[in-house]
C-alpha cells in the first residue's frame, strides 16, 4: 500500500471509529444473534459478545471490532462490508446480511445461521477428522468440480507438515484424502508413497509409487523405487 493510501485508510479507520456507538444489547437479541455464521462452504464468521460489545472472529483474527451504526447495523473494516442481522420470514433461519450501498432497504440473505457445532471441512481437518473432513470436501467438489475451496496443495503441504513431526499415519490418512479428491493426480499418489515408506510399509508404498508412474512416466523417484522394488521382489 502506497504511503498516501496508507494514510488515507489510517483517517479513515480513526474516523469510522469515532462514530461507533455504545449499544446496550438486551439478552435476547446476543442469544438470537451470536453464533457461527457460514461464509461459505469452508469458511465460517463467529459473532460473539462481551461485555454487551459485538466482536467477529474470521480467518485466523480472534477479536474484529466493527463499528456500530445501530442497533442491528455494524460496518466490519476487514470485509469493508456493512452488516444487519435479518430473520427469513418463511424458514425463520437467521442470517447475516450484506447492506447494499446502491439500495440499502433491499434484503438479501447471505451468510447462514448454523448450529455452533458446525465444522468446515478445514476444521475436521485441523481437528484430525479425517473422514468428516473428506465428506465435507467431497460435497463441495460435487456443487462446483473447479472449487478453489478444495486444494490440493494445501491438503500436501498440510501432510509433508505432519510427516516432518513424524505423525505417519496422520500423514499416510491425509494423503489418502487427496488421493479421493484428485484420483488422476500423479504427484498425490507419490506423496501417498512417501509417506509409506517413511512409515515402513514397502508394499504400499510400491503401489502408490506404481500409481503415481502410470499417472506421469517422467516421475523420476517413483520409477526409481518401482524398479528396485521389482528386482528386490525377483
Amino acid at each position: 500500500m502506497k504511503p498516501k493510501s496508507l494514510l488515507f485508510f489510517l483517517f479513515l479507520i480513526v474516523v469510522v471509529f469515532s462514530c461507533s456507538k455504545n449499544i446496550d444489547y438486551s439478552s435476547e437479541y446476543m442469544e438470537q444473534t451470536s453464533g457461527r455464521y457460514l461464509y461459505n462452504q469452508d469458511d465460517v464468521i463467529d459473532i460473539y459478545y462481551v461485555n454487551k460489545k459485538l466482536f467477529l472472529k474470521w480467518r485466523g483474527a480472534e477479536k474484529i471490532e466493527p463499528v456500530i451504526l445501530d442497533k442491528n447495523i455494524f460496518f466490519v473494516i476487514e470485509m469493508y462490508k456493512k452488516f444487519h442481522f435479518v430473520q427469513h420470514p418463511k424458514t425463520k433461519k437467521r442470517y447475516l446480511s450484506i447492506i447494499s450501498e446502491e439500495d440499502k432497504d433491499q434484503i438479501t440473505y447471505d451468510y447462514l445461521k448454523v448450529e455452533d457445532s458446525f465444522k468446515t471441512p478445514s476444521m475436521h481437518l485441523k481437528n484430525k477428522n479425517y473422514d468428516k473432513a473428506l465428506v465435507g470436501f467431497l460435497e463441495i467438489q460435487k456443487q462446483d468440480s473447479t472449487s478453489v475451496l478444495v486444494n490440493e496443495g494445501e491438503i500436501n503441504s498440510l501432510g509433508y507438515r505432519l510427516l516432518r513431526g513424524k505423525e505417519y499415519q496422520n500423514a499416510i490418512d491425509l494423503f489418502k484424502i487427496n488421493v479421493v479428491l484428485f484420483p488422476v493426480s500423479s504427484n498425490v499418489y507419490d506423496s501417498l508413497a512417501d509417506a509409506f515408506v517413511r512409515y515402513g510399509d514397502s508394499l504400499q508404498a510400491f503401489n502408490n509409487y506404481k500409481k503415481a508412474l502410470e499417472l506421469n512416466n517422467g516421475n523420476k523417484r517413483a520409477k526409481q523405487f518401482v524398479e528396485t522394488y521389482n528386482k528386490k521382489d525377483n
